[in-house]
């Protein structure tokens, strides 16, 4: 049965996105194959609001998150955490020999401004990892407040997850001096899993050229050297089905107008957070709080299996609380090409079901 996906990723694809992904292919060493990079760069841009270069990855976010903290640390990595996404990181860097640390915040906390000036005030670090947007916490970390202090440090590379809010809220790469900063195609940017992308900055470049050991599918360095070299055109074969329907997806994000996306799911987070403060409770610190998943306290101690099997039959879907809070929260995504009417719709069903 078909479900209307309420979930952190992959998020509700329309039809119109999906048939996109019917393209016929091309060759991908090909003009066609180059302007099509091209032109998704060109979009991305406006999208990240920067002027850096942007390189894709037929993978999950956690390639770019992964090829990142290997490519660009010569000394150390100081990884912020507030939740699952953020300990990924850190185990990508303990598993491929990366010297780091992790500093994690209890869930439902932001990592602050305040803990990073900590850190990176010895001069330990050369490169540190944020995750903009928690989905297993429901935490929207305040990145441009933590990049006015990394820009004391002009010898770290600053690195952010975007991977479940760029396309969702508003991300100014080049004025919060963002280094790296990595998205997926799955969650705000409403696409099928599968494509990975990121901006890249000169420093960070640079940063790459120092490092001996960087892999090879992930080496940052090596992609933007093929895209330069090429003419947009990348080491191995991309997912060039993603490409094409990146390319139509970015068109109709720009259509309807950065400032408008960006009001429309801050209205979507409003409204699901005034019903869970209403029926249960926030689990992050509302000041805090994501506009693109609201995760509630379960304090009904309701069955949310249960709770999601009955919305199943329905048509619909959210999640349940990610490991350690499994039952004890669940999320509701609001996200991509969902609108306030769709929102109302799924809460309804859960007010009857759960007779609220």
């Amino acid at each position: 049965m078909y479900k209307k996906l309420f979930i952190p990723g992959p998020t509700h694809v329309t039809e119109d996105a999906l048939r996109e992904m019917a393209t016929p292919m091309i060759g991908h060493r090909t003009k066609e194959a180059s302007n099509l990079q091209r032109n998704i760069s060109d979009k991305l841009r406006k999208l990240m609001y920067t002027e850096n270069e942007i390189l894709l990855s037929t993978s999950s976010g956690s390639g770019l998150m992964e090829g990142t903290v290997r490519s660009c640390t010569q000394k150390r990595a100081a990884v912020f955490s507030c939740g699952n996404f953020g300990n990924r990181w850190f185990a990508m860097a303990e598993d491929n020999n990366v010297p780091a640390d992790k500093f994690e915040v209890e869930w439902g906390l932001p990592n602050t401004a305040e803990s990073v000036n900590q850190v990176l005030a010895n001069g330990e670090y050369d490169l540190i990892t944020v995750t903009h947007n928690e989905t297993s916490s429901g935490v929207m970390n305040p990145v441009e407040e933590i990049a006015q202090v990394v820009k004391k440090y002009p010898e770290v590379i600053f690195c952010v997850a975007t991977v479940s809010s760029l396309g969702g809220a508003k991300i100014e790469v080049d004025k919060w001096g963002i280094d790296i900063c990595i998205t997926s195609s799955q969650k705000c940017l409403g696409l099928p899993p599968g494509l990975s992308l990121c901006s890249i900055s000169e420093k960070a470049l640079e940063a790459a050229k120092k490092v001996k050991f960087r892999g090879t599918y992930f080496d940052l360095l090596q992609i933007y050297n093929c895209i330069q070299k090429k003419d947009y055109q990348y080491p191995s074969t991309p997912s060039l089905s993603h490409m094409f329907a990146l390319d139509y997806q970015l068109d109709k994000i720009l259509q309807e107008g950065l400032d408008n996306r960006f009001a429309r799911h801050t209205q979507m987070a409003d409204y699901v957070r005034g019903w869970a403060k209403d029926k249960f409770a926030l689990f992050a610190q509302e000041e805090f709080a994501s506009n693109t998943v609201t995760c509630v306290k379960n304090t009904r101690e309701i069955s949310v299996g249960s709770l999601n099997k009955a919305l199943g039959e329905r048509g619909y879907m959210i999640s349940n609380g990610y490991g350690k809070l499994k039952e004890k929260t669940f999320r509701i995504a609001h996200m991509a090409e969902f609108g306030l009417k769709d929102i109302k719709e799924l809460l309804s069903n859960i007010d009857d079901i759960l007779e609220l």
